[in-house]
C-alpha cells in the first residue's frame, strides 16, 4: 500500500525533491508551497508550476492556518515533507502524520540550524556544507537525522554555485532515503545540537562592507550575496555601488583607500581587495 504524502515545497530544492518522489511512485495527495514575492528575484523553478502539470492540488496560504490544518487533517497523511518551505511548522500539524513530519535541510546539520544556510556558510568561509533530511520538531531543524551528504565548497564558489550542489545533494539524500522511510527502515540519529549553530536570516543591509575585515573576509562577504541575492554595498567617492565580483590579494592600505584605480584595487583591515566587477545601487 502507497504511502500518502503532503508535502511543503518552494524554491529548486522543492522542485527538484517532488519530481525526485514523483520518479518513485510517491502517491502526493497536497503540495503547500508559497506566492512569488514581487521584491524578490525570482531564479528558481516553479513548484506551483510542477503542482499544476501534474494535477497535484497546492494551496498558497501557510500550512498553520486552522482551515489548512484541517485540511491536512482530512487527508490523513503517512507523511509530511518539507522542502525549503519558508513558515516554520507547528506542532498541531506536525503531530497529523502517522509516520513521521521530515524536513530537507541546506546544510550538514547540526551546523547551521536556522536560515539561509549556504549563503551563511559562504559569508562564513565555510570549506564544506551539505544536505540534511531530519524529523522535524517543535525547535527549527532540530529532530532525529535520517540521512545526510557532505558538499565541498570551493573558495571559488557563489552561494548560488553551492546551491546548485547542495540541490543534487539534496535529491540524493531523499532518493536513497525515501523506500527505507516507506518500509520503515530508516535510521533516526539524535542531533547534537551542541555541536552545532544556529543562523538568523539575513536582511539586504548585511550586505553593508565592513573595510576594517580582512580582503578575504569581504571577499566571502561578496560572494556569499552575489547574484542572484542582492549583493554586498559601499560607498565610494560618496556614492553607494554594489561589489558583485572581487578577489584578495596581498599587500596594505587603509581600510577602505583606494589604492589603485586601474584595476580599482581597495585596502582593507588585512590585505588588499581587487574590485571586478560594481554597479551604482
Amino acid at each position: 500500500m502507497s504511502n500518502k504524502v503532503v508535502a511543503c515545497a518552494y524554491h529548486n530544492v522543492g522542485y527538484r525533491c517532488l519530481e525526485e518522489l514523483l520518479r518513485q511512485g510517491a502517491d502526493i495527495r497536497l503540495i503547500f508551497t508559497h506566492e512569488d514575492s514581487p521584491t524578490e528575484q525570482i531564479w528558481f523553478a516553479s513548484v506551483r508550476e510542477l503542482a499544476e502539470r501534474h494535477g497535484i492540488p497546492f494551496i498558497t496560504s501557510d500550512i498553520n492556518l486552522p482551515e489548512n490544518v484541517a485540511r491536512v487533517r482530512e487527508f490523513a497523511p503517512d507523511f509530511l515533507l518539507s522542502f525549503y518551505y519558508r513558515n516554520m511548522i507547528k506542532p498541531a500539524v506536525l503531530d497529523i502524520p502517522v509516520k513521521g513530519a521530515l524536513n530537507l535541510h541546506g546544510s550538514y546539520l547540526p551546523r547551521y540550524r536556522g536560515r539561509v544556510p549556504i549563503n551563511w556558510a559562504v559569508i562564513n568561509g565555510e570549506t564544506e556544507t551539505g544536505a540534511t533530511l531530519h524529523y522535524m520538531v517543535e525547535k527549527p531543524d532540530a529532530g532525529d537525522i535520517v540521512a545526510q551528504e557532505k558538499v565541498a565548497i570551493a573558495f571559488t564558489d557563489t552561494a548560488h554555485d553551492v546551491f546548485a550542489k547542495v540541490t543534487e545533494a539534496a535529491v540524493a539524500v531523499l532518493a536513497n532515503a525515501w523506500p527505507r522511510l516507506c518500509d520503515g527502515t530508516a535510521e533516526r540519529i539524535q542531533m547534537n545540537l551542541a555541536a552545532g549553530n544556529y543562523c538568523g536570516g539575513r536582511k539586504p543591509e548585511d550586505g553593508r562592507i565592513d573595510w576594517t575585515k580582512s580582503a578575504v573576509q569581504i571577499y566571502n562577504l561578496i560572494r556569499g550575496v552575489t547574484h542572484p541575492y542582492p549583493g554586498a554595498f559601499t560607498t565610494l567617492n560618496g556614492k553607494e555601488v554594489i561589489i558583485w565580483s572581487a578577489w584578495p590579494m596581498a599587500g596594505s592600505g587603509s581600510p577602505g583607500e583606494i589604492v589603485s584605480t586601474d584595476p580599482l584595487i581597495i585596502g582593507t583591515g588585512d590585505g588588499l581587495l581587487e574590485i571586478r566587477s560594481l554597479q551604482d545601487k
